[in-house]
């Protein structure tokens, strides 16, 4: 999700550009009403002005030129609309929860250009996942938001909508065997907790593990700007798995 500061992480660009609890969570939580400290209602990320470049780099390296990537959250739009700008052959497919579609759709046709498509109405936790097939799924800063019992969702869906060999990218801040790697990041994950025990900074073994059940590995761990990393899993090409079993 794009575009959310959680105070406590101060100085940091660990948002990207969706509404905080943006991926079913319970109907009145405080996470599920902030973005980068204010009300969601907010059609800016200063977060996402921040880290857009930087992701940008990096999914240049990640993405074939003219790859159909899903993107899961993107609130405010402003990751969309820079990286199809920055990467003009890609095709780019929005998402949100229901109640959020508008004001996304809004930004899109203001700031897109008419570049983007419609964005698409989808919860993790309940769909419906497009039919359409990807090259890549993208998610900003969800995984330590949505409740950790939503994350076999994203894997499992991603699953359903990637073509063989597809990826699913992961920004965000992460932590190894429940050691964070800046201070910052432990401070970020107590304040967490602490407006919503369903919240935190999520353990990169934890979602290994998750990714192994529907048939992703752990390809890369990239390091990105202020303590955040993009975690590319990498779902196994079945032709590649029948070769091995056989």
């Amino acid at each position: 999700m794009g575009g959310r500061a959680m105070p406590g992480r101060r100085g940091t660009a660990s948002s990207s550009s969706s509404p905080a609890a943006r991926l079913h969570r319970p109907a009145r939580s405080a996470g599920s009403r902030y973005r980068d400290g204010c009300m969601s209602e907010l059609p800016f990320s200063p977060a996402a002005e921040r880290n857009k470049e930087p992701i940008a780099r990096a999914l240049r390296h990640l993405l074939k030129a003219n790859a159909r990537v899903l993107e899961i959250g993107a609130g405010t739009g402003q990751h969309a609309i820079h990286f199809l700008s920055a990467m003009p052959g890609l095709s780019w497919q929005t998402s949100e929860l229901p109640e959020s579609l508008a004001q996304l759709a809004a930004s899109l046709e203001r700031e897109g250009g008419g570049r983007l498509p419609p964005p698409l109405a989808l919860n993790v936790a309940t769909g419906p996942w497009p039919q359409s097939r990807f090259d890549a799924v993208y998610t900003a800063n969800t995984l330590h938001i949505m409740p950790f019992s939503l994350a076999p969702r994203l894997f499992e869906g991603a699953s359903r909508v990637l073509d063989a060999g597809g990826r699913l990218l992961c920004y965000g801040p992460f932590m190894d065997n429940g050691i964070h790697s800046a201070p910052s990041n432990e401070l970020f994950d107590r304040s967490l907790r602490a407006r919503d025990s369903a919240m935190g900074v999520r353990d990169t073994c934890l979602l290994d593990e998750l990714a192994g059940r529907f048939d992703f590995f752990r390809q890369g761990d990239l390091i990105m700007p202020a303590n955040n990393r993009l975690l590319v899993y990498q779902h196994k090409d079945d032709q590649a798995a029948l070769a091995t079993d056989a």
